[in-house]
């Protein structure tokens, strides 16, 4: 195991202030904070009292500084700290990284657990989503591996707790295959209802997949993914989704989409359903989800791309819920004046809080 410190030592002026006050005002420690998941009895999170708010038609967000250098960010609060696990691409290819702190502005002087040197192995890992199947009383990382793959643990704080790679499929599924094209299948996204969970998944050649097996089967039973949804140009639909349960009712999806400036940005989508139909929210580049357009930073902006991220949820189970009330976003940017490779563009991480909620 290597453990190494990326960012400053120290936090950077107003990061820390600015987080906390989110720390405070966003995360109740009583209900956020357990000692350990339910060993007992499953009950479905968040703990808290549902909200009574609405999304609203359009969004607008506050931006942190860069905070820590990881890219394809999934988090969870859990037993008073927050755990990260993010992708790194170096020289030798795609891995994991795992660190935790405790506050927002510790994030880029956290160690590093580099996975490949565990259980998880050495080879293409990326993309990774973290969460806690209550019912088996496990923690799931989902990530891909050039097929939709999984590890377990009994102890998210346990680095070298991860299982070896598992599959859902045997191989690429046919429907996948048959509209492919040219693309790549990326970004493996996991949702439980009280029924199923789903695995969505992108093709980056305007495809979103999504399929599903029973709670009591998972993770086995995988069915053949169906098209959730589709655009004939690719980069309207290209990667990077996020499936949640709204605790005011419904579900939000969103997918990153490349903008006719070729910056990165989300578009959204609600429905009362996993199975769709997904109705238009914010998903236009006039009207996006979150676009550097509609975020606010303090000083000149650090990126002009809002990508691949992790949106901040109630709880930590398979039910991904958020909070309609407070959003907030984990996300990747990079230097706007960078360029080359995708692969190696210096991504960082950065947190969005909306600034419009309609509570």
């Amino acid at each position: 195991m290597v453990n190494v410190v990326d960012g400053p030592t120290s936090c950077a002026e107003g990061v820390c202030t600015y987080m906390n006050d989110y720390y405070s005002q966003c995360v109740p420690q009583a209900s956020q904070n357990p000692t350990q998941p339910s060993t007992t009895s499953y009950t479905p999170q968040p703990t808290t009292s549902p909200s009574s708010g609405k999304l609203p038609s359009s969004f607008k967000w506050s931006s942190s500084s860069a905070l820590v250098g990881p890219k394809d960010p999934s988090v969870v609060y859990y037993n008073g700290r927050w755990h990260v696990f993010a992708s790194t691409a170096q020289s030798s290819g795609y891995s994991l990284v795992y660190f935790s702190f405790t506050d927002w502005c510790q994030a880029g002087a956290a160690s590093f657990y580099y996975l490949d040197q565990l259980p998880i192995g050495t080879g293409y890992r990326a993309a990774p989503q973290i969460f806690y199947f209550a019912p088996q009383q496990l923690w799931y990382l989902v990530y891909q591996n050039g097929n939709a793959a999984y590890s377990t643990n009994k102890d998210i704080t346990n680095p070298s707790g991860w299982s070896a790679p598992r599959t859902f499929y045997s191989g690429m599924p046919t429907t996948v295959k048959n509209n492919i094209g040219s693309g790549n299948w990326v970004d493996m996204w996991m949702i439980c209802d009280s029924a199923n969970c789903h695995l969505f998944s992108s093709d980056d050649n305007g495809h979103l997949y999504r399929s599903q097996t029973s709670l009591a089967n998972f993770p086995s039973g995988m069915g053949e993914p169906v098209i959730a949804m589709q655009d004939s140009n690719p980069y309207n639909l290209f990667e990077a989704s996020n499936v949640y349960r709204i605790d005011s009712g419904g579900y939000l999806l969103l997918v990153e989409a490349i903008g006719s400036d070729g910056n990165r940005y989300f578009r959204s989508w609600t429905s009362a359903s996993l199975t769709g139909t997904w109705q238009s929210l914010a998903n236009t580049e006039a009207n996006p989800f979150a676009r550097a357009s509609n975020v606010a930073f303090n000083g000149t902006a650090w990126t002009k791309d809002i990508s691949h991220g992790e949106m901040l949820r109630s709880g930590y189970d398979q039910t991904l819920t958020i909070s309609a009330c407070s959003l907030r976003y984990l996300y990747q940017g990079r230097d706007p004046n960078s360029g080359g490779d995708y692969n190696s563009l210096p991504w960082r991480l950065g947190l969005l809080t909306q600034t419009n909620s309609a509570c």
